[in-house]
């Protein structure tokens, strides 16, 4: 969507900002669990997850119903869905891959297994939030993606063509149908998926996998950071700090689930980075506002361009609206300081007014930032270390929330020694091109950056920087 931080949205902005509380809604739940004591001294464990987001919680769940009579301890540095998994918008889709462009152009020959997989993995997230009574407002939605430019909506006929010839059930719809579906004047058309995703509240969905893990026999410490690991003996030594002090954990294997957060194994350092997303979220809308935009399939909303937006319908009627301005910091920093960005959160808003006019007066009641992990290929990418007894799945780009149980599942196969159909697929076997050091990473991602805009802004055509990055099969995006 072609926009600038002059959109005529920019005076409605400010007043809807104005009383925006600096928090992330889903965190602000009169739901949210108590947080779990800290390890403290010495522990043992068969296997310890490092991490207590979506991915270390399925590794967790998964490794107990697999081994029942095997413990498992988790770790999570702060409280167990604090972060990307309780902050993202919770889209949950099928894809393994980031979308089915991305999987065309680097597994062509595999695609339709890892769609397979794909549809398979959420259809069991799904029948586990259903098993479990977890209250995460699950509905399998679809998802809209909408063109705001022409040559977006060239593409999308394009991408769904492709699709459908591989047995997707897609549709594309001119401006008249998709503005029926939800009114918008900005739109031109819409690719829609109606099967391919499925939206959540990522928080409450982080809470009951916790619940979960602990019902079938996980022990869980929060606020203990995990600060390193070595082999000791036929497994690994991992040394951790909490509120109690240092500590100590024996583990017969590790699963290495951190995200974003820098990893504790040095060849992963320039594997991924750190980016931060912005959010909004609205009040709840009124009967007269949300007859003016329509709405009424509830499906998860993105536009087609480079830097591009999300949103979706919470389950008391308030519009969640984020991504466009994904941020990086030199050095890979990450810092509390930086979940809020005064200049982001106006430029959303902004461009909120625009695509909506209609809801000129809506006010925010919530903004907050959160941070992601990258990898230049914009899915996940797994392996081992320690000779096998470490695992690790990192990259998910965005695209976790429900990727993650499917990368939960390859750790496990991998601390098993197992040869499954998941192992063996050349996406799950192959790994990424790193990032380079600084100061080239920060000048390489800010040039990819104004690249993605000036493409965005000159009808999709893209400069030799992008085009060079295509034909290393590298890249950056939130």
């Amino acid at each position: 969507m072609t926009r600038t931080g002059a959109a005529p949205g920019a005076a409605a902005a400010r007043t809807a900002l104005a009383d925006a509380a600096p928090a992330v809604y889903w965190l602000d739940d009169p739901a949210r669990p108590e947080a779990l004591p800290p390890l403290s001294g010495h522990a043992a464990a068969d296997l310890v997850v490092v991490g207590g987001g979506y991915t270390g919680l399925w590794t967790a769940l998964l490794a107990r119903q697999r081994h029942p009579g095997r413990s498992v301890l988790l770790l999570e540095a702060d409280v167990c869905g604090s972060q990307a998994s309780g902050r993202n918008g919770g889209f949950a889709a099928a894809s393994l891959t980031h979308g089915f462009s991305n999987g065309m152009e680097r597994w062509p020959d595999e695609l339709a297994r890892l769609d397979r997989l794909g549809v398979e993995n959420l259809t069991e997230i799904g029948r586990t939030v259903a098993d479990l009574g977890i209250d995460c407002g699950w509905e399998q939605t679809g998802e809209l993606t909408v063109a705001t430019a022409a040559h977006q909506l060239t593409e999308l006929t394009e991408l769904a063509g492709e699709m459908r010839s591989a047995g997707h059930d897609v549709e594309m719809l001119d401006a008249e149908a998709t503005r029926a579906r939800l009114d918008s004047p900005t739109y031109l058309g819409a690719l829609s998926d109606p099967h391919g995703t499925a939206l959540v509240e990522p928080a409450r969905l982080a809470w009951g996998l916790r619940r979960a893990c602990r019902d079938a026999g996980v022990t869980v410490h929060e606020g203990t950071r995990v600060t390193g690991l070595s082999k000791a003996g036929g497994g690994v030594r991992l040394t951790t700090d909490g509120a109690d002090g240092p500590g100590t954990v024996t583990a017969g294997r590790v699963a290495l689930a951190t995200n974003a957060f820098p990893p504790l194994l040095r060849r992963l350092r320039l594997m991924t980075v750190p980016v931060y997303d912005y959010v909004l979220m609205t009040e709840p809308l009124s009967a007269e506002q949300r007859a003016a935009i329509g709405w009424a399939g509830r499906e998860g909303v993105g536009d087609a361009a480079n830097q591009f937006h999300y949103y979706r319908l919470t389950r008391d009627g308030r519009i969640l609206w984020g991504g466009y301005d994904a941020i990086y910091h030199y050095g890979s920093r990450i810092d509390r300081t930086l979940e809020q960005r005064d200049a982001t959160h106006r430029l959303l808003a902004a461009h909120f007014f625009t695509t909506f006019p209609q809801l000129e007066g809506l006010r925010f009641t919530h903004r907050w930032g959160g941070v992601i992990d990258t990898c230049t290929r914009f899915s996940a990418f797994f392996g081992r270390a320690l000779d096998g007894r470490a695992a690790y799945a990192l990259g998910y780009t965005g695209l976790g929330v429900a990727a993650s149980r499917f990368g939960a599942q390859v750790m496990l196969d991998h601390l098993d020694g197992a040869d499954t159909e998941r192992t063996r697929l050349r996406m799950v076997r192959q790994r990424p091109l790193p990032f380079p050091p600084e100061p080239a990473r920060s000048a390489g991602v800010a040039l990819t950056r104004w690249s993605l805009d000036r493409a965005d802004r000159h009808d999709g055509r893209r400069n030799a920087w992008l085009r060079m990055l295509d034909r290393l099969g590298m890249g950056f995006d939130s």
